[in-house]
C-alpha cells in the first residue's frame, strides 16, 4: 500500500497535518508514505521518522523562472517522482487547485479530499474520487484526522508530531543563549506574522518582557523571520532592565529553541504551531482568526483576545480598524502567570 500525502504549505498547516499522518502510519505500519511539500516547509519533514519519501516542490520559484531550462528540469524530475511508485491513495489536506492537481497527477486509484464547502478553492473537488465532510468550527488537526478516518484509521487519544532530529540545531541554540547571557528560564516572544492583522504591536512585547522579568524572573528571547528584524528593534527599544536576547534561526533551529523555552507568547502564526508541536506551554494572542479552529490544543494553554464588536473570526489579512489585537499588556502578563502556575 502506498499513500501520498499532499500538504504543501504553510508551516502551521504542515504541522497541523502531522498527527493525521502519524495515525496513518500507526494504522498501516508497512505501507509506503510519501509527502509532497513546498520548499519553504520541507525542513520540517526531511529526515522525519515515519516517512519513506519527501518530494519537495518549489512552485513559487518555478513560476518566477519558468522559462529557464534548469527550472523545467527540476519540475519534470518532481513529476516523475510522483509516478515512480504506484500510488493507491492520495490524501489532499490542502484544498487548493494545485494540491488537488498533485493528487490527480499521481494516478492514485483513491483521491480523498475535503467536502466542497471546506475547500479554499472549490474547483479542486473535480480531482477527488471521495470527499469528507468537516465542521468549520472544529480544530484543523481534528479536521485533518477525518481524512484518514475515511480509511478506517482510529483517531488518536493524543496528538503526535514526528519531527527530524535536532542535535546540531540544539547545540547552536545553546551556544547562542550562552553568549547572550540567557542561562535560566526564558519566555519565547514572537512579534511577527505573515498577516499584519495577526500581529500584536511589537513594542507591547518589550513591555511584556519587563513585566515577566519583574514578576517571574523570566528572561525573554525574541524570535523573528525573514524581513522582521525591525520588529525586534521595536521590542528592544522599550526594554529597560529585563534581559532580552535575539538571534537568527532557521526552521529546525527554531524548533530546538522552542523546546528549551519555558513559555511561548505570540499570535496565530507558524512559530506558535511549531512551539505547540514540541510541547512548549503557549499563550496565544488571537484576533482575526478562530482560536477554536487554529489555537493551541493543550488543555492548560491560554488564549487571549479582545472581545471587540467587529470580531467575527473574519480572517482578514488587512483591516483599517484592526482593533481586535488591541489587547492590554497586563492581560497578556496575567495569562502568562496563569500558564506558569499550571506548570508547577
Amino acid at each position: 500500500m502506498h499513500f501520498l500525502i499532499v500538504k504543501l504549505s504553510s508551516i502551521g498547516d504542515v504541522v497541523h497535518a502531522m498527527p493525521a499522518v502519524v495515525a496513518l502510519r500507526r494504522a498501516f505500519p508497512t505501507a509506503r508514505l510519501t509527502w509532497v511539500v513546498e520548499r519553504v516547509a520541507a525542513p520540517l519533514l526531511l529526515g522525519a521518522p515515519g516517512l519513506d519519501e519527501v518530494i519537495v516542490l518549489d512552485t513559487r520559484g518555478w513560476r518566477r523562472q519558468w522559462h529557464r531550462r534548469e527550472v523545467l528540469r527540476q519540475a519534470a524530475a518532481c513529476l516523475a517522482r510522483l509516478r515512480r511508485y504506484p500510488v493507491d491513495v492520495a490524501l489532499d489536506f490542502q484544498g487548493l487547485m494545485k494540491s488537488a492537481a498533485v493528487a490527480w497527477y499521481s494516478r492514485a486509484r483513491r483521491r480523498i479530499g475535503f467536502a466542497t464547502d471546506a475547500l479554499r478553492e472549490p474547483p479542486g473537488r473535480l480531482a477527488y474520487t471521495e470527499q469528507v465532510a468537516v465542521s468549520p468550527s472544529e480544530h484543523v488537526i481534528r479536521a485533518n484526522l477525518r481524512l484518514v478516518e475515511a480509511l478506517g484509521v482510529a483517531p488518536p487519544e493524543t496528538y503526535e508530531f514526528w519531527l527530524p532530529p535536532l542535535e546540531d540545531e540544539a547545540a547552536y541554540v545553546a551556544g547562542q543563549l550562552s553568549r547572550q547571557g540567557i542561562t535560566g528560564r526564558f519566555a519565547l516572544l514572537n512579534p511577527g506574522g505573515g498577516w499584519v492583522t495577526k500581529r500584536w504591536p511589537a513594542a507591547n512585547f518589550g513591555y511584556l518582557a519587563e513585566l515577566l522579568w519583574r514578576q517571574h524572573g523570566l528572561a525573554s528571547v525574541v524570535t523573528y523571520g525573514p524581513g522582521e528584524t525591525s520588529l525586534v528593534a521595536q521590542v528592544q527599544a522599550v526594554v529597560r532592565a529585563a534581559p532580552v536576547a535575539s538571534f537568527p534561526t532557521n526552521l529546525r533551529e527554531y524548533l530546538a529553541l522552542a523546546r528549551r523555552a519555558t513559555v511561548f507568547v505570540g499570535g496565530d502564526t507558524g512559530p506558535l504551531h511549531l512551539a505547540a508541536a514540541v510541547g512548549t506551554p503557549i499563550v496565544g494572542l488571537y484576533g482575526p482568526t478562530s482560536a477554536e479552529r487554529n489555537g493551541p490544543f493543550a488543555a492548560a494553554d491560554k488564549v487571549v483576545g479582545l472581545d471587540a464588536a467587529c470580531r467575527t473570526d473574519c480572517y482578514r489579512r488587512t483591516c483599517q480598524q484592526h482593533i481586535c489585537m488591541d489587547i492590554s499588556v497586563s492581560l497578556v502578563a496575567q495569562a502568562v502567570g496563569d500558564r506558569l502556575r499550571a506548570l508547577s
